[in-house]
């Protein structure tokens, strides 16, 4: 039986650096924005009825840390993977020059790369040469830098990614405590957000390849100390005659 080049070049659902490196970036703006959107919506509701029984308190507070959480996130990503993209693309616009103005320095520069991972003199200089001729930039930049000119990170895709996992995640808290009556609101919405912060903790050890039990305990106990301290702030204030 034959295979491929391109069958046998790879395993089945082995990762790769290219597909890996913007899978786990889309993870991180996803799974972050998910997380406060759930833990910090959801305190904020538990907080105010904690302090309040008003069905409108609750609702006007949970829909501005929705809608602001959502915000902040967007721009704090845009921010954080502007400033990213900007140094790949200056360290992308160096190696173009120095390509251009010392093509050689930079071959022996490449060959040496291929040398120090184990490789003997006359390979090295063959495969830096072979890889020149088809895409020296792209040769440069992977062996020196790790990064692929095609995979510049996009600040925009990043920060629509976290606004939206965030607003995902603020809608459960808040629909757990506006829907239920006001006799159980606050439990149902301590298990719903419980549950929930499980679930994507669970979801972000299985896509990022790590343990879940302890992803998915890291999330749950963060996320219920958060809800007992705004709570009991809550019946603080409540206690004290401020609401």
């Amino acid at each position: 039986m034959t295979t491929s080049a391109s069958t046998a070049a790879t395993h089945e659902g082995e990762e790769h650096a290219g597909n890996l490196a913007g899978r786990l970036n889309w993870l991180r703006a996803g799974v972050l924005g998910a997380n406060d959107g759930i833990v910090s919506v959801a305190a904020i509701v538990v907080g105010v009825a904690g302090a309040s029984t008003s069905t409108g308190a609750i609702a006007t507070a949970g829909a501005a840390g929705l809608v602001g959480g959502a915000i902040s996130m967007a721009l704090g990503e845009y921010v954080s993977v502007s400033s990213q993209r900007d140094s790949q693309n200056a360290l992308i616009e160096k190696e173009r020059r120095e390509l251009r103005d010392d093509p050689d320095a930079e071959l022996a520069e490449l060959t040496q790369l291929y040398r120090d991972q184990g490789l003997s003199e006359e390979t090295a200089a063959a495969v830096a040469e072979e890889l020149t001729k088809r895409d020296a930039l792209k040769a440069h930049l992977a062996a020196e830098l790790g990064i692929d000119e095609d995979e510049v990170v996009s600040p925009w895709h990043a920060a629509a990614a976290s606004a939206a996992a965030f607003t995902i995640g603020a809608i459960l808290p808040l629909l757990a405590m506006l829907l239920p009556p006001a006799s159980i609101r606050i439990p149902v919405t301590f298990v719903a957000v419980l549950l929930a912060l499980a679930l994507t903790g669970a979801v972000g050890a299985r896509i990022g390849g790590g343990s879940k039990a302890r992803a998915t305990l890291r999330v749950v106990v963060g996320g219920a100390a958060a809800l007992a301290a705004t709570f009991v702030i809550g019946m603080l204030l409540h206690t004290g005659g401020v609401a």
